[in-house]
C-alpha cells in the first residue's frame, strides 16, 4: 500500500447534534455511531459512512484521537475493526484493540523527562479556576487533564496566561469548544503515527515511500497536520477560529458533517481510489431527516 491516513474523530469525522448544527441535523440522513449513557451522542452523515467503509478497505486508516481508550471504544466507526488506533492524543497505541505496553512505557519515560508532573499541573490549575465558569476538572488516562468550561463566562485572559505557564514547564494548553486541555509536550499524535507507520513499513504492509494523509480541527492536531505529506482541516473548529494554516494545507468548503463527507472524498481522490460516489453524495434525499441508530 502507498498511503496511510490518520484521521481525527470528534468534529472531523463524527459530530454531536450540537456540533453538527440543527439545520444539518434536520436535513441530512445521519447514522448514530456512538451511544453514551443509553442515549445517542455522535453521528456521521450517511454518505460519510459509505465513503469511510470503502476507504478503510483499500488503504491503511488509523483513527487518531484525544479520546481515552474507553471513550474511543464507545464509537462504532465505519470500516472497523482497525488494526491500529492512536488514542489519548498519542499517549497510547491500540493494536487490534489492545493497548501496546511498549509504546506506553516509552511515553511515560518521555513525560518524566519533559518537565512538570501531572499533579503539579493540576494543582496549579486549581489555583486559577472557580465554579463560576468551570464545570469540571478531569484527568485522562493518568496522562493529561482538561477543564469543562462555560466559554461565555470564561475570563478572557485565562487561556493565554495558562498557555504561558504550561509552555515554560514542558506542557501544551489548548481549547476546543467547552474543553481546555493541558498535555505534556512529548505526547503528540504525530509521534504515535510515526511509530505506527514505522511498524507497517517494517512488516511490509506499507511501501517505504507511502505518504501520510492527515485531518484534524484542533490545536492538538497541528503537529500531525504539519508532519503529514498531505493535510486537510474542516472550515470550523479551533483551527478555523485561529485562522491557522500551513503550506499546502487544504481547507474544506463545507462545515459540520458535510465537511466530513468532503474530507473522505478528498482522501479517496488523493490516494487513487476509483471515483465511486455514495448513493447520495451529501446525505440528502428521500430519507433526509431520518437518523439511524
Amino acid at each position: 500500500m502507498n498511503a496511510i491516513i490518520a484521521t481525527d474523530l470528534d468534529r472531523t469525522m463524527i459530530y454531536s447534534r450540537a456540533a453538527m448544527g440543527e439545520e444539518q441535523f434536520a436535513t441530512l440522513t445521519t447514522v448514530c455511531v456512538e451511544i453514551y449513557r443509553d442515549a445517542p451522542l455522535s453521528y456521521m452523515a450517511e454518505a460519510a459512512v459509505e465513503l469511510m467503509t470503502r476507504l478503510a478497505r483499500e488503504v491503511v486508516v488509523v483513527p487518531t484521537t484525544t479520546r481515552t481508550p474507553a471513550q474511543y471504544e464507545r464509537i462504532t466507526l465505519p470500516g472497523s475493526p482497525f488494526r491500529f488506533a492512536v488514542v489519548s492524543n498519542g499517549g497510547r497505541i491500540l493494536v487490534d484493540g489492545a493497548d501496546d505496553p511498549v509504546w506506553r512505557a516509552h511515553i511515560e519515560n518521555e513525560v518524566t523527562r519533559a518537565g512538570a508532573t501531572l499533579d503539579e499541573v493540576r494543582n496549579e490549575l486549581r489555583t486559577r479556576i472557580d465554579d463560576s465558569w468551570v464545570t469540571a476538572l478531569r484527568t485522562a488516562d493518568d496522562l493529561f487533564c482538561y477543564l469543562v468550561v462555560d466559554p461565555s463566562a470564561q475570563p478572557p485572559e485565562f487561556l493565554e496566561q495558562w498557555q504561558e505557564w504550561c509552555d515554560a514547564r514542558g506542557w501544551t494548553a489548548s481549547q476546543q469548544g467547552r474543553k481546555i486541555y493541558a498535555t505534556p509536550q512529548p505526547v503528540t499524535k504525530s509521534a504515535a503515527i510515526a511509530e505506527v507507520r514505522r511498524r507497517l513499513v517494517a512488516d511490509g504492509t506499507l511501501d517505504d515511500s507511502a505518504e501520510l494523509y492527515a485531518v484534524g480541527d484542533g490545536w492538538l492536531d497541528t503537529d500531525l497536520l504539519l508532519a503529514a505529506d498531505h493535510a486537510i482541516r474542516p472550515r470550523h473548529g479551533e483551527l478555523e477560529s485561529l485562522g491557522w494554516s500551513s503550506p499546502g494545507l487544504r481547507v474544506t468548503a463545507h462545515t459540520g458533517a458535510l465537511a466530513g463527507v468532503e474530507i473522505l472524498r478528498w482522501f479517496g481522490e488523493r490516494t487513487g481510489l476509483d471515483p465511486v460516489e455514495p448513493s447520495d453524495p451529501t446525505g440528502r434525499g428521500a430519507t433526509a431527516g431520518v437518523h439511524a441508530g
